[in-house]
């Protein structure tokens, strides 16, 4: 009468063997999959920063193909297509970014940037009159200091620009983008002020550089400043002032100021060359 116990017994103890041989493999499997988790994570971070960008939309465009349903992905893809260039792209993968139901603010305010990029404000300032104005980040201020300088308020423009300048330890670019307003609207002296406030923060930008001497040279001012510069920045920077100078019929000084461009340029400055040839002649 025993036997049919043991063999219960018997059975159920191979069972529970069975499962315990069975639950190492499902941990395997668990931990394989947090791995590749991880690998993928560490790929899409190469892809958004170092990655070349072309590759970089291809990885995210076949990855978020697979799962559609990650937003992490599409998100990837619409960064990417910015980096390479294809902002037209972009704004169509910011636009099922945001319609993803997980979606957030930060997404609205890149297809704005998206949206600027290629030129449509009107759609990007759409996209973020959307946005609470509790979001208060140095990307949305930014996009909201164009976007009012692309309708010619000012005042808007420049109590944008201040906040962004605020919320960020890397002002420099919008900085620039001030004073480049300033210059457009005709006032070069606050426009100088904050180009030369922008290459303290970054004293490498040849871009501000250049902006600092067209709006010293709209004010007659036809020495350069005292900033960092190469050789071949100096040349090049001289005959932009070269340049305000003929513009405003300094002509005299103009010739002189390319005669300085041709002589510090560590090589033929054909450009330079050219223009002193055309006003000689």
């Amino acid at each position: 009468m025993r036997r049919p116990i043991l063999v219960a017994l018997c059975l159920s103890g191979t069972v529970a063997l069975s499962a315990c041989q069975k639950s190492p493999d499902a941990e395997v499997q668990r931990a394989l999959k947090d791995v590749n988790v991880i690998d993928e994570s560490n790929l899409s971070d190469i892809m958004l920063t170092v990655g070349d960008p072309n590759e970089a939309v291809a990885y995210f465009a076949r990855t978020a193909e697979q799962n559609p349903d990650r937003i992490d992905l599409k998100r990837g893809l619409a960064s990417s297509l910015i980096r390479a260039g294809r902002a037209s792209e972009a704004v169509v993968a910011w636009r099922q970014t945001v319609a993803h139901p997980e979606s957030n603010n930060d997404d609205r305010v890149s297809l704005a940037d998206a949206l600027i990029r290629t030129n449509d404000w009107k759609a990007a300032e759409a996209e973020l009159n959307q946005i609470p104005p509790t979001v208060e980040t140095f990307e949305r201020y930014r996009l909201e200091a164009m976007v009012a300088d692309s309708n010619k308020q000012w005042k808007k423009a420049d109590s944008f620009y201040e906040i962004a300048a605020g919320l960020t330890s890397k002002p420099a670019g919008v900085l620039n983008n001030w004073g480049f307003s300033k210059l457009t609207r005709g006032d070069a002296v606050g426009a100088e002020k904050l180009f030369t406030q922008a290459l303290t923060y970054d004293p490498s930008r040849f871009t501000t550089k250049n902006n600092l001497v067209l709006a010293r040279g709209a004010q007659r001012k036809y020495e350069l400043p005292v900033v960092k510069m190469s050789q071949a920045e100096k040349a090049e920077l001289l005959y932009t002032l070269a340049l305000s100078a003929i513009k405003q019929n300094d002509v005299s000084v103009g010739k002189q100021l390319l005669r300085e461009a041709i002589e510090t340029h560590p090589q033929h400055f054909e450009a330079a060359a050219r223009s002193l040839a055309a006003l000689e002649a």
